[in-house]
């Protein structure tokens, strides 16, 4: 039976834990983010003073967590990490700031999901470190003001776009991540194979690179199976066959497409014959949700030029259908 990526995410939580870098130095990939990072952190310790906010964008898996934790290790401050839709009311977050210290990291992951009531809150705490409280209720209701220690918002989401622009606009640095290419993966691959004390070739950690859709997550899951596998079959030394052979097992093939990939590229070249298909009636065709499609599936795809988007819907690429069929199709196909 195979496996998608969205099941490779399940991963132990402190085997994950134990992988991350905690430094700027064991960080691969990601320069211009990284430099920008080591400069706002450089001149924040060298006077003294509270980090400014940052906004972290990008798909899930490249990193966005990792860079919380390294950047609360190289200030010295304790990185307190919460997400969006557990922040319900105004009162969640009032709870969560005045239990800040000087200094300290709030981690908001997925911080578009923040309902707009809580988001209004963050405006103040944000320019002023100081958050409006209403005391009682009806004609005896007073609002107090209460000033909280100086800290740094983190704010980490795959959707930038739902961010509200007051919010967005509050934040000193704005950064996206982006997917990492082949060498920059083997790296992150070998690095872990030696945390989890796997005997992984050069040769055996590109090939996982080669399939991990230029996801860190997703490159050490693949290691966690592909050391599994190797366990299993009784072999030490994981080479490329060895890597290849487990990863022909999870349907991944050597451009990192899984099955539903295909199945979706498929169904757009020969259902459709390569005309836009609105998001909604492709995934009623591929039996998958339209979030599953969009989220997962789509940045991807489009990253590689499989895909595109465009006005009319979605649509497949002469190079979409040359991975499908093993051939280009006919300029007339696509109206070329």
């Amino acid at each position: 039976m195979s496996l998608s990526h969205e099941a490779l995410k399940e991963v132990n939580a402190s085997e994950e834990n134990k992988l991350r870098p905690l430094r700027f130095s064991d960080f691969t990939g990601q320069a211009k983010t990284l430099e920008r990072l080591q400069i706002m952190v450089g001149a924040s310790k060298a006077r003294q003073d509270t980090l400014n906010h940052i906004l972290i964008s990008g798909p899930p898996g490249l990193g966005k967590t990792t860079l919380a934790h390294i950047l609360g290790n190289e200030m010295g401050v304790h990185v307190h990490v919460t997400s969006g839709p557990v922040i319900e009311k105004a009162a969640d977050l009032a709870g969560l700031l005045t239990n800040l210290a000087e200094k300290d990291i709030l981690f908001i992951d997925e911080i578009h999901r923040l309902p707009k009531t809580v988001e209004e809150y963050l405006f103040s705490a944000m320019e002023d470190f100081c958050i409006d409280v209403m005391i009682d209720q009806g004609p005896n209701a007073r609002s107090i003001r209460l000033c909280i220690p100086r800290f740094t918002l983190l704010g980490a989401t795959t959707r930038s776009g739902l961010l509200s622009a007051p919010l967005r606009s509050r934040f000193t640095l704005q950064t996206r991540l982006n997917y990492y290419d082949k060498e920059d993966l083997q790296k992150i691959i070998l690095r872990s194979a030696k945390l989890l004390q796997i005997d992984l070739s050069p040769s055996g950690a590109l090939e996982i690179a080669s399939r991990s859709r230029g996801t860190p997550r997703i490159a050490n899951n693949l290691v966690y199976f592909v050391r599994d596998f190797s366990q299993q079959k009784g072999v030490s030394k994981i080479d490329r066959d060895i890597a290849h052979q487990a990863l022909q097992i999870l349907d991944i093939d050597e451009n990192g497409l899984d099955e539903l990939d295909k199945k979706i590229l498929y169904t757009l070249s020969e259902h459709f014959q390569g005309k836009p298909v609105g998001i909604k009636t492709l995934a009623i065709a591929v039996g998958e949700e339209p979030d599953t499609l969009s989220e997962v599936h789509e940045p991807f795809l489009i990253q590689e030029g499989y895909l595109q988007r465009t006005p009319q819907g979605r649509q497949i690429t002469p190079k979409g259908y040359s991975v499908i069929h093993g051939q280009q199709p006919l300029a007339s196909w696509f109206n070329l």
